[in-house]
């Protein structure tokens, strides 16, 4: 039990450097797909604003 309680007290967690890589690669991402992801949005809000029609 001594052994658990003694890796949870070191364990920190995700630190900020991490976080901040995440988030570049994400927006990264983004930037790159920027427009197959707008298409792809407006692909998907037109068809459920015409299949919202049907019913």
């Amino acid at each position: 039990m001594d052994h658990v309680t003694a890796f949870l007290k070191e364990e920190d967690g995700v630190g900020v450097v991490e976080i901040i890589l995440i988030l570049v690669v994400l927006i990264s991402l983004v930037l790159i797909f920027k427009k197959q992801l707008t298409s792809l949005v407006k692909s998907i809000l037109s068809k459920a604003v015409s299949q919202s029609n049907n019913v």
